[in-house]
């Protein structure tokens, strides 16, 4: 394996992305029904159910489409949370969790229905995803998280060790979870392609346009920015860990997540790697995740910030992690290297805040922000629009606080940093 860093990191999903987005400029006031702040995929699936449903709308996006996490993460489409689904239940009560886990069941279903119907060039693939046990302490809790799928009616598999091996191409494993709901996609071509739809549905697509404030008066919204401002009766706020501009919609731990992709593997090993083309992530406590692009670059994942101090630890820890993973494997260079922010919650549940009369805001995904973002950008539009609180994923509240962030995530960040340098479990 190749034993220098990356010398130019950057964001393999910028430099694989063909969707492109038809972007305006802000020039002056405007008013529409709906305006929503953040271009990631809550935002821009509000806006395009928004525009299809004849509204009149705009979204503002600070820097460009797919910025923040939308264009920075693993490109997992799974169905669920982070969260068994008992604790989901036991976290918000009988009747909201089962609704939850009912719209994020059928969450890949509408990303993959929604990519087919608008063309969207993202290397859709959907041969499901593998929850993968690290341990025989992981196998028991994948043993666990099936008996309560099953008992959904989830179409989920429990695969053994021999099982494990063969779909990922590893002996490390003492089992896997398969859902073949799931599915993997370049994530930035999947968002920039939700507001490139937008945009043919008559939605303004507005970059480069940080907002400064935003406030409620007498039935309307204005959102303020250096070169105008909108006025709106409804407004979404969608910018998740990425939020600047004005009061911040609600508390979360910001989480980095890292990844490193290889240039694409010989012939021979993809024949043995992933060979079904599933996303993979592991039950470790510091969880990682491995997948393939279309090209057949191997792309590595785990907790921590590349840009910080122990970036080059992190990134040491990955290339281990593949000799680890792939014995056999003459492990090509590494060309690319990136992170992007995780906005988490002290219960791993995301959350639907009122911020005011006819205004949500969508925050909190805990690192699944792809499904769960698109099913809750749809909803909120049409709840904003037609005032149907009663057919959101969750009930809107209307605070939201969590304590001694900072700390938090100076302790994610070390706790990731101390089993990256320390090596002692992958």
């Amino acid at each position: 394996m190749a034993t220098a860093f990356v010398s130019d990191p950057g964001n393999l999903w910028e430099r694989t992305c063909v969707e492109e987005v038809p972007a305006r400029r802000l020039d002056g006031d405007l008013t529409v029904d709906l305006v929503v702040v953040g271009g990631g995929y809550t935002g821009c699936s509000a806006a395009l159910r928004a525009a299809e449903a004849g509204a009149d709308v705009c979204l503002l996006e600070a820097r460009e489409i797919g910025h923040g996490g939308s264009g920075r993460n693993v490109g997992l489409v799974n169905a669920g949370l982070w969260l068994p689904p008992d604790k989901i239940v036991a976290a918000l009560g009988e009747a909201e969790g089962e609704r939850l886990l009912s719209h994020l069941g059928d969450a890949p279903r509408r990303v993959f229905d929604l990519i087919e119907r608008h063309g969207i060039d993202c290397e859709a693939t959907r041969t499901g995803t593998l929850h993968c046990a690290h341990s025989v302490a992981g196998l028991a809790s994948l043993e666990d998280r099936y008996r309560q799928q099953n008992q959904l009616g989830a179409p989920v598999r429990l695969l053994d060790a021999d099982d494990a091996a063969a779909r990922t191409g590893s002996p490390r494993f003492h089992g896997a979870l398969f859902d073949p709901r799931a599915g993997t996609i370049q994530p930035l071509a999947y968002v920039r392609g939700l507001a490139r739809a937008a945009a043919r549905s008559g939605a303004r697509i507005v970059t480069a346009c940080p907002v400064r404030r935003f406030t409620s008066s007498k039935g309307a919204w204005k959102v303020e920015t250096s070169s105008g401002a909108v006025t709106a009766r409804a407004l979404l706020l969608a910018t998740n860990a990425y939020h600047t501009g004005g009061e911040s919609p609600g508390g979360y731990v910001p989480v980095h997540y890292f990844q490193i992709a290889t240039a694409p593997l010989a012939e021979k090993d993809l024949r043995t790697i992933l060979p079904g083309g599933e996303g993979c992530w592991d039950t470790a406590l510091v969880m990682s995740s491995f997948r393939l692009d279309l090209e057949g670059r191997l792309i590595v994942g785990g907790i921590g910030n590349l840009e910080a101090p122990g970036g080059r630890v992190h990134e040491a820890w990955a290339r281990r992690k593949i000799t680890h993973l792939f014995p056999d494997l003459v492990a090509p260079p590494i060309e690319h290297a990136w992170c992007g922010r995780i906005a988490m919650t002290s219960d791993h549940v995301p959350k639907i805040r009122e911020i005011g009369p006819n205004g949500y805001a969508c925050f909190g995904y805990s690192g699944r922000g792809i499904a769960p973002g698109t099913t809750f950008g749809a909803a909120a539009a049409e709840a904003l629009l037609h005032a149907t609180p009663e057919t959101l994923p969750l009930c809107p509240i209307r605070h939201h606080k969590e304590a001694f962030t900072g700390v938090r995530a100076s302790y994610y960040e070390l706790g990731a940093l101390a089993a990256h340098a320390l090596n002692a479990r992958f």
